[in-house]
């Protein structure tokens, strides 16, 4: 299995950007697909993109497409979110989460999980 540690949440103002970041430990990295998930405060967790082992396969949250892109790079074991035009409603902790079979949008589909990493946006 692997480990997975999210990293650059922060508060930004609307309209703003962030990039986060999920790095991977333990077993091979790119034998994994990889999801991104966000929860907000009283609210279930919802999808918000994926991407297969490759790279090649991206999948994306309709709330999110056109501003967010998902992407990794196997030789670092990481995969990022590049989040462009936030929005109040992006609020909440974002989680990245690993599947050794093909990526897919149902959260308890996934194998491992991160700790999260709260992305807060200001109106």
């Amino acid at each position: 299995q692997v480990e997975l540690v999210e990293s650059g949440g922060g508060l930004v103002q609307a309209g703003g950007s962030l990039r986060l970041s999920c790095a991977a430990s333990g077993r091979t990295f790119s034998g994994y697909a990889m999801g991104w998930f966000r929860q907000a405060p009283g609210k279930e967790r919802e999808f918000v993109a994926h991407i297969d082992w490759s790279g090649g396969i991206t999948y994306y949250a309709d709330s999110v497409k056109g501003r967010f892109t998902i992407s990794r790079d196997n030789a670092k074991n990481t995969v990022y979110l590049q989040m462009n035009s936030l929005k109040p409603e992006d609020t909440a902790v974002y989680y990245c989460a690993a599947r050794l079979r093909g990526p897919i949008i149902i959260a308890r589909m996934y194998d491992q999980w991160g700790q999260g990493t709260q992305v807060t946006v200001s109106s």
